[in-house]
Formats: structure tokens, sequence, C-alpha cells
């Protein structure tokens, strides 16, 4: 195992309609589906898939969801021997996807925010620890200073950005957002007129860290330690829908890393994973 992702699962109930409702208002669905989900979950499928070993940190509760969400990820290949159990609910997530292919979601996170860091083994194998910021501050702190001393690269997924800190964002080797997660970083209503200066700010608030900054069809801008801003186009594809796409990204560019790949190419492997994940109907 080369990787392990320590992160959120969740549930998900995904509902199709027509548009997202307005308050008060009721729509008819067109149907409903029951997803493996969560960053945590969505990430360490999509790097199984992209070729890593993949171990996997997290919580589930004592119900049908938990038991639902273990089998799918076993049946994936993924390593559950870190993976704690509760006594309460799972993570929960209900997300309406539109016709166009935006969504809206809501989660409960219920057991994911008592995972126990404190019990984390890192394997000798393990090179890398990819962590996103769907549970409590200090899970971020503690799993990146276990990786740092082991020696494995941390890959943060800093969303949703919530309580970030100068001296979080010390701790990453590699920072992934997305634009609203970048603006939030840095405290600006709104990122999207200048992405190459945000990221720019964001290597100076990371300055050990590559930055990669995701802007969905507007492509990829990125840097690392003493290079230039890079942008890198993304693919046109037809959208179904773009629900789990970030997901699909960052876990194909972790495992794509741990193949030895630049960044840049690591990068573009992202991208193209995650445009046929949203150009297929699920």
């Amino acid at each position: 195992m080369n990787l392990l992702v320590v992160g959120a699962l969740h549930w998900d109930v995904v509902v199709r309609a027509p548009q997202l409702p307005k308050l008060d208002e009721t729509l008819r669905g067109r149907d409903v589906s029951y997803q493996l989900g969560g960053k945590g979950g969505n990430q360490a499928i999509a790097a199984i898939k992209a070729g890593a070993q993949v171990g996997f940190a997290g919580r589930i509760g004592a119900d049908q969801a938990g038991t639902a969400m273990r089998t799918l990820l076993m049946k994936a290949g993924v390593d559950l021997a870190q993976l704690q159990q509760g006594t309460g609910a799972s993570g929960m997530s209900v997300a309406i996807v539109t016709e166009n292919g935006e969504y809206g979601a809501v989660i409960v996170s219920a057991e994911n925010h008592d995972y126990d860091p404190l019990v984390l083994e890192l394997p000798a194998e393990c090179a890398m620890v990819l962590l996103q910021n769907e549970m409590r501050p200090d899970i971020l702190r503690t799993c990146a200073a276990a990786a740092h001393k082991r020696g494995a690269q941390v890959v943060w997924n800093a969303a949703p950005a919530k309580d970030i800190s100068p001296s979080d964002l010390a701790l990453v080797d590699t920072l992934i957002i997305n634009r609203i997660e970048a603006a939030d970083i840095l405290g600006h209503d709104d990122i999207s007129s200048d992405p190459a200066s945000a990221v720019v700010l964001l290597a100076e608030l990371a300055p050990k860290a590559e930055v990669i900054l995701t802007l969905g069809g507007d492509g990829v801008v990125f840097t690392a330690p003493g290079q230039f801003c890079e942008i890198q186009p993304a693919q046109p594809v037809k959208v179904i829908s773009t629900h789990g796409a970030g997901d699909v990204f960052v876990g194909t560019f972790a495992a794509s890393r741990l193949r030895g790949l630049s960044l840049s190419k690591a990068i573009a492997a992202g991208q193209q994973a995650a445009a046929v994940h949203i150009s297929q109907s699920r």
C-alpha cells in the first residue's frame, strides 16, 4: 500500500431534478440513486482505478449505510485495516443534480467527526498521505505530522475551505483547491477574473508546496516552488454531471504522482479522468 487516504465517508442520496429548488419550492425529480461518497471515499476509489495501492483511514457508523460503504470499498480493493466504526450514524449526503449537470448538496458528517487520528499507523511502504477538509482540523495536523515523520508526501485537498490557518498550509507538499476554496482562503469575493494571481498569493502562503487551482471547464492553474504559474486547459466534453469530478481529479492526480509522473502530466491525467467522469451517466 503506497497511498493512504484519510477522509470522510458519506452514503450519497443523489436525486435528479430539472433544476435546483427555490426556497419553499417542491420539485418532482426524475430518479434517485444511492452511492458511496464523501471526498475520502471518492478519492480512494479514483486512486485505485488509476493504479495506486490504496489504504483508507476513516470512520463509519453501526448502520446499513456503513455496512454498504465498507462492502463497496472492499470490493474495489481498498485496504480497510484502519477503518474505524462507531455506534452512531454513518455520514450522509443528499445531492440534487440538474438536467444540465449542475448540483447542490447537503452533508451530515455524523461518525466522521469522531475519527481518532491518534491511533493512525502509517505502513512502512506508504509514500503519500491524501487528506481533505471534511473532518476536524486537528485530524489534518496529526496525520500530516505522522506522514512527515515517515518521510511521506502530504497532498491536501482543502475542501471545504474552513478553519484553515497559515500553519496548516505549511504542513502540506501539494495543495489542491477550486476557485471557491481559493477565494475563501484568500478572503476574496471571487478569484475567477485573475486565477493566476490567486495562485501566486496562495504560493506565498504555502511557499514549500505545489499549488493546484482547479477551474472546472476553464482548466487548471498551478505552480511549484521556484516556478512560474502554468495554465492547463480543460478537455471539452459533453457534461452529464459534475458531481464527484473534483474527487476523481484528486485521486487520479495522487496515483499519477506515485507512478512518477511530473506535476503537469499528473494534472493532465487527473483532467482526463475527470472529463470521462462528467460525461458518463451514473
